[in-house]
C-alpha cells in the first residue's frame, strides 16, 4: 500500500475513535463510526485477494447496517423525547435497537457470524486493529448508556457469547478463527459486568487487548497460519513461542497469570450483585475456551515426532529481538500482582 494512503487511513481510524469516545451528541458518535469503518477497508483489502476482498465487503454491509440502527435509534429518541444527548437513552425501542446495533459492531452473539470470516480474510496486523481498537468506540456507547439498557437482554447475549464464542472455536485449525471466537467469548465477559461495574468492563477490555496484542504480534513474526504450520515454528523462534505459550494460557484467564485478574474481579462482582448463578455459568462457559488456548499452547512449545506435511519445512533462523513484543509479554504475564491495587480504585 501507498505511505501517504496508510498514512491517511491510520489517521483516520485514530480520528473517528476521538470524535466518538469524546462525543455527546448522537450525530457525531455516529459520525466517528463511520470514519472508523471507512478508514479500515482498505486495511482489509490490502493483499487483493479474493478471500480479502470478500472480507472488506462483508465487513462493510455490517458495518454500515449497524450505523443506519444506531442513527435509527437516535432518531427515534429524540422524536419521543427531544434529546440528542447520548446517556438521555430513555425511549424503551430505541434502547433495544442500540443494543441490537452495537452488537453487530461488536460481534456479539446472535450477530457474531461475520467476524471470524473477516478476520480471516484480513491480514495479521489488520487483524489486530479489528479485535482491539475497532472495538472500544462501541464498547464506549454501551458505557454511556449502560443505565438505560435492558438488563436481560443483555445477561442474554453475553451468556450465549461466552457459549458460542468457546463451543464453535473447539473445532476450528485456523489460527485466526480460534483467535476470532477467543474474542466473542471475550466480549460475553466485558458485556455481563457492565450494568453493575463499568470500570470492570473498561480494565477487561484493557487487559484483553494488551494481551491480545502480544499473540498477534508474536504470530505476525513466526507466520503461522494454522495448527499443522504451528507445530514446526518452535524450531525458528524457542522462546519466542514459549512466551506465547503463557501469554495464551494468559488469555485463557489461568492463575496466576495477567487474564486471570478480569475474570476474578467480575465473578466477585456478580457475586456481590446477588447472581451466583450467572458468574457459575459464565465460569463455567469459560472451560469451553481454555480447551482450545491449552491446544494452541501445546502447538506453540511440544515437539511433535516427524511427519510427512505438505508445507515447507520451516527451519531455525535468527531473528532480531522485538523490545515492544517483550514488553507486551511481559505485561500480559505478570501484572497479577496489581490486584489489591486495582481494587482499590474500582
Amino acid at each position: 500500500m501507498n505511505p501517504h494512503a496508510m498514512l491517511i487511513s491510520c489517521l483516520s481510524l485514530l480520528m473517528g475513535t476521538t470524535i466518538t469516545i469524546s462525543s455527546t451528541h448522537w450525530v457525531m458518535a455516529w459520525t466517528g463510526l463511520e470514519i472508523n469503518t471507512l478508514a479500515i477497508l482498505p486495511l482489509i483489502s490490502k493483499p487483493h485477494h479474493p478471500r480479502a476482498i470478500e472480507a472488506a465487503i462483508k465487513y462493510f454491509l455490517i458495518q454500515a447496517t449497524a450505523s443506519a440502527l444506531i442513527l435509527f435509534s437516535s432518531m427515534t429518541n429524540a422524536w419521543f423525547t427531544g434529546q440528542w444527548d447520548i446517556t438521555q437513552l430513555s425511549h424503551l425501542p430505541s434502547s433495544l435497537i442500540l443494543t441490537t446495533a452495537i452488537a453487530m459492531k461488536l460481534g456479539l452473539a446472535p450477530f457474531h457470524f461475520w467476524f471470524p470470516e473477516v478476520l480471516q480474510g484480513s491480514p495479521m496486523t489488520t487483524a489486530l486493529l479489528l479485535s482491539t481498537m475497532m472495538k472500544f468506540p462501541p464498547i464506549t456507547l454501551l458505557l454511556l448508556t449502560s443505565h438505560s439498557l435492558n438488563p436481560t437482554l443483555l445477561t442474554t447475549m453475553a451468556i450465549t457469547s461466552a457459549a458460542l464464542g468457546g463451543w464453535m472455536g473447539l473445532n476450528q485449525t485456523q489460527i485466526r478463527k480460534i483467535l476470532a471466537f477467543s474474542s466473542i467469548s471475550h466480549l460475553g465477559w466485558m458485556i455481563i459486568i457492565i450494568m453493575y461495574n463499568t470500570k470492570l468492563t473498561l480494565l477487561t477490555f484493557y487487559l484483553y487487548s494488551l494481551t491480545t496484542a502480544t499473540v498477534f504480534l508474536i504470530l505476525n513474526t513466526t507466520k503461522p497460519t494454522k495448527l499443522t504450520t504451528m507445530m514446526t515454528s518452535w524450531t525458528k523462534t524457542p522462546m519466542l513461542n514459549a512466551t506465547m505459550m503463557l501469554t495464551l494460557l494468559s488469555l485463557a484467564g489461568l492463575p496466576p497469570l495477567t487474564g486471570f485478574l478480569p475474570k476474578w474481579f467480575i465473578i466477585q462482582e456478580l457475586t456481590k450483585q446477588e447472581m451466583s448463578s450467572t458468574a457459575t455459568i459464565i465460569a463455567l462457559l469459560s472451560l469451553l475456551g481454555l480447551f482450545f488456548y491449552l491446544r494452541l499452547a501445546y502447538y506453540s512449545t511440544i515437539t511433535l515426532p516427524p511427519n510427512s506435511t505438505n508445507h515447507m519445512k520451516q527451519w531455525h533462523v535468527n531473528k532480531p529481538t522485538n523490545s515492544q513484543v517483550t514488553i507486551l509479554a511481559s505485561l500480559s504475564i505478570l501484572l497479577l500482582p496489581l490486584a489489591p491495587a486495582i481494587l482499590t480504585t474500582t
